[in-house]
């Protein structure tokens, strides 16, 4: 039977490349007095398994109990069936948790992960994927980024991304990975945390998932050229008067910046870009309709996240929508007020998207 909305368990997704500091992050969350039930799931071939050090009693079995309530897990196959076992344990009373951490390995995409709470009807009715965090190695992360396609789709799916070992480098060599980070998904906010002292606010209920009407872009990726202090996000060489504000069709903001060279950011050709679309026309419903899902067919594989907020012509309220690769939801939120300037904002974040191709197509459904 589906639980209610109340009882589902919220889940937390915790990704970054091998030593990017996920364990030492968990060992603060278990460690911490938060009065939190906790049950961690976590991959066997972490770097180093959490239980090492906090876990009461050496035990053979796969779920421990911790002294503060907390439930250790490691997954030594099948996610769905572990988080099945957790729920039948949780229901029956043997077990009593609030929310999931799911550690996924060092070399993990976490597409899938995050898939299967929606693919998996029994798992959908238990839990509610709340978020997915990553965590990014200052000192490594160029290096990484270059080498691993993995490493960017960590970065492409993330809700919040930490950047960690912050103080092993300069102000300079920060400002460039922000900036690297902002065009891969300009819709996580960015933290700097050391030694995994990250608060708990920051880390759950964040609601990534949720379809809700607020949709934040990272500023500094839509407002580039307003930037003078040393480190200027220059903007991307487009003169901004040419566009046509009356009708908001210019998408210039949108454009990717990370293929020019800028005068104090280095030149990465990330696979993984993001690219912004507004309008201030409406969208004809049916057409865009038609035209998201010709898309998602074509390039669901390769989108990571999308997200929007949308102005339907006829509709007094405004539609949101999001989805991960193939997969997207769409519902009605709150009502346009007369004092509100209505608008369409869409972010998309993938690998290899044909952005010019999606911004004429997303064009030509405006009413």
């Amino acid at each position: 039977m589906a639980s209610t909305a109340n009882t589902m368990i919220p889940v937390t997704i915790l990704t970054g490349f091998l030593g990017s500091g996920k364990t030492t992050l968990l060992k603060r969350i278990l460690g911490e007095k938060h009065g939190m039930r906790i049950a961690v799931i976590e991959n066997e071939f972490g770097e180093e398994n959490i239980d090492n050090e906090i876990l009461v009693q050496e035990s053979t079995e796969q779920i421990v109990q911790m002294s503060n309530g907390c439930i250790c897990c490691t997954i030594r196959g099948d996610l769905v069936r572990a988080l099945g076992d957790l729920a039948a344990q949780r229901t029956a009373g043997t077990l009593n948790f609030d929310r999931v951490v799911i550690e996924t390995t060092g070399l993990a995409n976490p597409g899938p992960v995050a898939q299967t709470f929606f693919i998996d009807d029994q798992i959908a009715s238990d839990f509610l994927l709340d978020a997915v965090i990553t965590l990014v190695d200052a000192k490594h992360a160029n290096q990484q980024l270059d080498e691993h396609e993995v490493v960017q789709r960590q970065v492409g799916f993330a809700d919040r991304l930490f950047v960690t070992k912050s103080d092993l480098v300069d102000e300079s060599v920060l400002s460039d990975l922000r900036h690297r980070l902002v065009h891969m998904n300009p819709r996580a906010p960015i933290t700097t945390v050391n030694f995994g002292e990250a608060d708990i606010k920051q880390i759950f209920d964040l609601k990534g998932f949720n379809l809700n009407a607020k949709l934040e872009i990272d500023p500094d990726f839509l407002a580039e050229d307003e930037h003078d202090h040393d480190h200027a996000h220059a903007h991307d060489g487009h003169d901004h008067a040419d566009c046509d504000h009356d009708h908001g069709e210019c998408a210039h903001e949108g454009h990717d910046h990370s293929g020019h060279n800028h005068a104090h950011h280095a030149h990465h050709d990330d696979k993984i870009k993001s690219f912004v679309f507004r309008s201030q026309r409406p969208f004809d419903s049916k057409k865009l309709e038609d035209f998201l899902g010709g898309v998602l067919q074509i390039y669901g594989e390769r989108m990571l996240r999308y997200k929007g907020v949308l102005y339907m012509k006829g509709v007094d309220r405004r539609v949101v929508f999001q989805g991960v690769h193939q997969m997207m939801g769409s519902d009605l939120a709150s009502r346009w007020q007369p004092a509100d300037e209505k608008s369409n904002k869409m972010v998309f974040i993938g690998v290899d998207l044909p952005q010019d191709l999606i911004i004429d197509g997303l064009t030509a459904c405006l009413a």
